[in-house]
């Protein structure tokens, strides 16, 4: 980078040259005509600059010579008349206004007012006018200039200000006024930047008073040019005036549709709600209005009337129960077919167990081998994004033309840690520390390949590196940090140009201080960042080898000095390029000891509960041996080790199509699969119960071959749906969630399988083992005394209590719960109470925030947390981004203009102008730098007036061509080859548009073909600070681009580092709402087919719609935000929220026999029915469903997993509770209103069955009252 504060020691050169002259008696006149100034007399010392000489003497006409000189540097107006300078000025001016116009030339108007102004100091007739010298030295017999006051008027100083401040210089990303005016805000601080006599800068003192006493003295009378000037030949681009500038159509931000405060769709939902439970008052008010006047009305009939009930009316009532006369009576071949396949298979695997159970563990062994070849993927690129997407291909284009993005090592040392609060972060003792410290990292090497950090660093204009610290306006020196530190630091923050470091470019406050920002002064600042940047290089390469060895020791080195700065009160955070990956992939994330703990305590409950099936606590009293037989406890065990088995199955299965597993894949498909399988095994154990009960005297095969032939269909029901439901995740480009949707379905359907098979096989087993009274665990032990004999059996075999006590649960959903719960009043409760639940849902659904903070996604303990939190709170810069353009044909002119934005030909809505224009609205944009435009550059370079930069041999490039428009610039092969010329130029002191520092990478020249395939223009956004700035600035980015493609038709994209990260957010909505609508259709789909009912299969749907909306209105309350994490969990909501409906939408369509006479006789119809679905399986899924899956929740709140906690536990919680509670409350009811037809069930079809439900129902049964009293 060159040395673009020489400007400033020229500019001081330049004024020097003006020369000076002080009051009485250095200019005693001061008069038209009259010189204060004039030649050369020397320097201070041997190397110093020239100071001019005190002449008051009158102006002088010049040499022809000097004349044209004269002329060809500052215009034609200097064509006549007297000076007050010589040629030695002239050229000293020329050699320094170079410089300044390499910044400046691109504005007309800034480059004539700085002109003007220096020219007219230089060599006005009237210099005495407005130039007073007031302090002079002698040396060699010659006065020298050292201090003069120099009067420049408001409104010249204003207009020159104003026609420079916004003039950008490409090669830094910045503003020229940063180079030439120290970052000036106002006119008196770049008068007083350029006047102030400094090493580098001005050569002696140069004060500029608003007021003058001295008689005869004024300000010099000058019109300044404005950027928006009227004449044409002073107006300045778009990119550095912003009044030239078209204005951008406005922007709509998405969600920006609003009521008053709230959005459209929540006030939508609110008023939807609000009109229905309005109707719902008038039509429940005028419904009693009604009722009473019917009664007012019976009661005057009655008078008129017998009223006398015939004795006949009551006839038949003790024969049959009335529910009875409304059960189905037609089949449904589906579920015949069903039935059937599954009473077969049932058949086979109680028939031959042993064949059954080896086969299985023998394919499960076969499938679990590929877990040799199981691999997890551990880049985050690669897990996030779709190597398909446009972000990831964009990526692999920016990598193949540019190279890959730096590497970057970062630190912050924070002063926080005081219990009185945040103090300032240095002193002159942590200055020497850390300078120190920065030493120790440049000594650093290696420990495999050796490499140091300048074997490493970004060295982009030479041998130094990048490293961006505040020991850079120190020098990196210690020594220069002395008692006036505070003050030295304040001026290089004020003028960042004068304290560069040895890279070259200017290092703005902002990037290496933040917390001031009350007080205005950097040593008051809270926080201090360090960043150094590496090379980087493609994956696998040894250079990346190299780079990845060398950060692994400096962040151990890093680790250790995190002691060293508590030591001093400080606290240091910090991350390599490593580290991120490094902690997403840590052993403690995955929490492997959650899941131990969940299938322990899954294991015990299902032992417990399968155990209680069958024994009662009388039963225990009576006779406690019984419990040694009775106990599920072979049956837990078995249950559990096919969810092991599943995941085994399809983890190998899997990783034999060389699928790579995902870190959600080990954490999360052991509950999900868990937590299904469990559930299927208390329906089938459970039913096979209930057969039990109602065919004792049938063998176990056939008694097995019942109950999976009823509870069969179930299983396959919620099999398919949760199959499907996962496997769509398939169809997602996201690696990590499609990898883990084609696992969890792969383990959930071969659960399924194995369940209907093996576990019917153990449970034939166990059953037989029951029945010859041997203990469980221990079969080969019979238990004798647990063995009773019944009185009214054969006196030949041994058998169990043929009645088992009635479960308190399962009585209370008969007697009471159900009820209650399908009473007229209950029922219309319910259904608004619901509607009421899914509006909130809808409601506060645009309150769900996008994305996944990397805080959430690492270990609690890691060092990258405090990063984190600190690159929030106190870095303020943002990341650069980049405009790329692909085959982007600039050697025509046509297409020169489509980028450019500094020639009068340029397109208004040229790609430079918009980025500009854009930067003008960063709140909308997100966009902070000006556009560093390669093209606009390299037409500067080569400017004939620039003959430092562009020259072929002695001449300068385009001598004799150049006007100042496109008309004169290269096209074609000349193009290329200049082009070509200008990347490789170095950028130094002699020319600062050199392109191999700021654009040797950043264009890509085929000379071959006379073209640019590749090409970028580098800006940044402003410092992002959450999910959503990052998120929103990502979508800006994308909508410029389009914006910029659209107005130019060139193929252009946005790439910024963190873009493949966040890609997934422009279109994670409609993803969802793709895949959870499509779940919803497969959903309704099945269910019609299964279920024979497109209106039962319409509830079902739109109770599973209905849990997942208020899953998600529960995700906004708990701040759990939408991502491929919370996606995948929503996907595994719909296949669960199935899973508790099934089972009662199919006891619903195919009702027990044996249940249904049982139904209270005011029940009829849909009512009866959803009674008997609540009787008949409302227990096994509270128990079986709802309770297993609490279990498992709640252990998940033990978590250390921040993840784990925010994205399983929360979500799930919400799961559990909404789908138990729309499954057990809101389902039966809504069934029992818009249900369809109901079927025969094969399975309690039967005159055998008739008898045993009679006596079953007499011995099971209390007498129960038909009261609707309160009902």
């Amino acid at each position: 980078m060159t040395k673009l504060s020489q400007l400033v020691a020229n500019g001081g050169l330049l004024l020097a040259g003006l020369g000076g002259v002080a009051a009485d008696p250095y200019t005693p006149k001061h008069e038209a005509g009259r010189c204060a100034i004039r030649g050369h007399c020397g320097s201070k010392s041997l190397f110093g600059s020239q100071l001019p000489c005190v002449d008051n003497g009158p102006a002088e006409e010049p040499d022809e010579k000097l004349r044209e000189q004269l002329v060809d540097l500052c215009g034609p107006k200097w064509s006549a008349g007297p000076v007050c300078c010589l040629a030695e000025q002239v050229d000293s001016l020329k050699k320094s206004l170079s410089t300044a116009n390499q910044l400046i030339a691109s504005c007309p108007a800034c480059k004539d007012n700085f002109y003007n102004m220096f020219c007219s100091f230089t060599c006005s007739p009237d210099q005495s006018l407005f130039i007073n010298v007031t302090k002079t030295m002698e040396k060699n017999g010659k006065t020298l200039v050292t201090e003069l006051d120099q009067l420049i008027s408001s409104e010249y100083g204003t207009g020159f200000y104003e026609s420079c401040k916004e003039v950008k210089f490409g090669p830094t990303n910045s503003r020229a006024m940063d180079l030439i005016g120290g970052g000036a805000k106002n006119y008196s601080q770049m008068l007083a930047y350029l006047g102030k006599e400094r090493f580098g800068g001005s050569p002696f003192q140069i004060n500029f008073p608003t007021e003058y006493k001295e008689p005869g003295m004024g300000p010099r009378p000058a019109t300044p040019k404005k950027c928006n000037d009227e004449d044409p030949n002073f107006r300045c681009a778009c990119i550095d005036c912003p009044e030239v500038c078209p204005k951008l159509p406005d922007v709509e931000e998405a969600g920006s549709c609003h009521v008053g405060k709230l959005p459209c769709l929540s006030f939508a939902s609110i008023f939807t709600y609000s009109i229905l439970v309005l109707t719902a008052i008038g039509a429940v008010v005028g419904h009693v209005a009604w009722i009473r006047h019917a009664r007012r009305r019976s009661e005057r009939l009655r008078l008129l009337a017998d009223t006398m009930p015939s004795d006949d009316e009551d006839e038949g009532d003790l024969t049959q129960n009335p529910a009875m006369f409304d059960r189905p009576q037609k089949t449904y071949i589906v579920n015949t077919w069903c039935d059937a396949a599954f009473s077969r298979l049932g058949h086979v695997a109680a028939r031959f167990p042993a064949i059954t159970i080896l086969s299985s563990i023998l394919v499960v062994i076969c499938l679990s081998l590929g877990g040799f070849t199981f691999d997890i993927e551990k880049d985050p690129a690669r897990l996030w994004v779709s190597p398909t997407s446009a972000a990831a291909q964009e990526k692999a284009f920016f990598d193949s033309n540019f190279g890959p993005f730096y590497r970057a090592e970062k630190i912050f040392l924070v002063n926080d840690t005081n219990p009185s609060g945040p103090g300032p972060v240095l002193s002159r003792d942590t200055l020497v520390w850390w300078m120190g410290v920065e030493k120790s990292v440049r000594e650093l090497h290696g420990r495999k390949f050796g490499s140091t950090l300048h074997d490493l660093c970004l060295k982009p204009t030479g041998s130094a590196c990048v490293v961006q610290t505040v020991s850079a306006y120190f020098m990196d020196d210690p020594d220069n940090v002395d008692d006036y530190w505070k003050d030295t630091l304040r001026d290089c923050a004020r003028s960042p140009v004068e304290c560069r470091p040895e890279y070259g470019q200017p290092l703005e406050p902002n990037m290496i201080l933040s917390g001031y920002s009350k007080t205005g002064d950097p040593a008051d600042a809270v926080a201090m960042t360090v960043t150094w940047v590496l090379n980087n290089y493609p994956e696998g390469s040894p250079e990346l080898d190299r780079a990845k060895d060398w950060e692994e020791v400096m962040k151990n080195r890093i680790l250790a000095l995190q002691d060293e700065a508590k030591d001093r009160g400080l606290r240091l955070s910090f991350s390599t390029e490593i580290s991120l990956e490094q902690e997403l992939n840590k052993s403690t994330n995955t929490d492997a000891k959650i899941i131990v703990i969940s299938y322990i305590v899954m294991f015990l409950y299902a032992s417990i509960a399968l155990g209680s099936t069958t024994l009662s606590l009388r039963d225990l009293l009576r006779n406690p041996a019984i419990s040694l037989v009775q106990s599920k406890f072979t049956l837990g065990v078995v249950g559990i080790v096919i969810v092991l088995m599943s995941i085994t199955s399809s983890i190998g299965l899997f990783s034999w199509f060389g699928l790579k597993a995902t870190l959600i894949i080990v954490d999360v498909i052991p509950f999900i699969v868990l937590a299904v399988g469990v559930d299927n095994i208390f329906l089938i154990v459970h039913e096979f119960e209930r057969v039990n009960i109602s065919h004792p005297d049938e063998v176990v095969e056939v008694r097995i071959s019942k109950a999976l032939g009823r509870m069969g269909p179930s299983i396959l029901f919620s099999a398919i749906t949760e199959t499907i439901s996962f496997a769509l995740g398939a169809f997602v480009g996201m690696p990590a969630v499609r990898n883990f949707a084609i696992y969890a379905a792969g383990a959930v359907f071969i659960n399924a399988i194995l369940q209907v098979t093996m576990f019917i096989s153990v449970l034939t087993l166990n059953q037989i083992r029951v029945e010859d009274s041997r203990a469980d665990c221990f079969p080969c032990v019979q238990v004798k005394s647990a063995r009773i004999h019944l009185n009214n059996g054969n006196g030949n075999g041994a058998r169990y209590y043929e009645a088992p006590e009635e479960s308190m649960l399962q009585a209370f959903i008969r007697k009471t719960y159900a009820p209650r719960l399908l009473g007229k009043k209950t029922k219309a409760t319910i259904i608004m109470i619901f509607l009421g639940v899914f509006s909130a849902g809808v409601a506060l659904m645009p309150a769900v925030e996008l994305g996944l903070d990397q805080r959430v996604a690492i270990p609690d303990d890691s060092y990258l947390i405090p990063y984190f939190n600190d690159l929030y709170d106190y870095f303020d810069a943002g990341p650069p981004v980049y405009f790329v353009t692909k085959e982007f044909n600039a050697t025509q002119r046509k297409h020169q203009e489509e980028v450019c934005a500094r020639w009068n030909t340029c397109l208004q809505m040229s790609l430079t102008n918009i980025l500009e224009q854009e930067r003008k609205r960063e709140e909308i944009s997100y966009i902070a730098s000006p556009t560093a435009s390669w093209i606009d550059d390299f037409f500067q370079w080569l400017n004939p007036a620039n003959e430092q930069c562009c020259a072929v041999g002695r001449k300068p490039c385009l001598a004799g061509r150049w006007n100042g428009t496109l008309a004169g610039m290269p096209e074609g092969e000349e193009f290329a080859g200049y082009l070509d010329k200008f990347l490789h130029a170095p950028t130094n002191d002699r020319c600062a548009l050199g392109g191999q520092a700021s654009y040797g990478s950043a264009v890509v020249v085929d000379l071959e073909r006379n073209t640019v395939p590749a090409s970028h223009f580098r800006t940044a956004h402003s410092p992002l600070r959450s999910q959503d700035d990052f998120i929103k600035a990502y979508a800006s980015a994308r909508r410029i681009a389009n914006e910029i493609s659209a107005n130019t038709g060139l193929e252009v994209f946005p790439y910024s580092l963190f873009y493949v990260f966040f890609d997934q957010y422009a279109t994670i909505v409609s993803l969802t709402a793709t895949l959870l609508g499509s779940a919803v259709g497969i959903i309704f789909v099945v269910s019609s087919v299964l279920l024979g009912s497109f209106l039962t299969a319409a509830v079902v749907s739109l109770t599973v719609v209905m849990v997942i909306v208020d899953i998600i209105g529960a995700m906004a309350v708990m701040g759990v935000s939408l991502n491929a994490v919370s996606l995948v969990n929503l996907i595994i909501c719909v296949g669960i929220a199935v899973e508790f409906c099934a089972h009662i939408a199919r006891a619903f369509m195919f009702p027990s026999r044996t249940f249904m006479e049982r139904a209270k006789s005011r029940f009829r119809g849909r009512d009866a029915r959803a009674w008997t679905a609540l009787a008949n399986v409302g227990g096994s899924v509270f128990s079986g469903i709802t309770v297993t899956k609490i279990l498992g929740v709640t252990v998940l709140a033990f978590t250390r997993s921040k993840i784990f906690e925010i994205y399983y536990f929360r979500v799930w919680l919400a799961l559990v509770v909404f789908a138990a509670s729309h499954a057990l409350v809101f389902l039966p009811v809504a069934l029992s209103l818009f249900g369809g037809e109901g079927y025969v069930d094969p399975e309690s079809d039967g005159g055998l069955e008739d008898d045993l439900t009679n006596r079953r129902y007499r011995a099971l049964v209390d007498d129960e009252s038909d009261s609707d009293d309160g009902l």
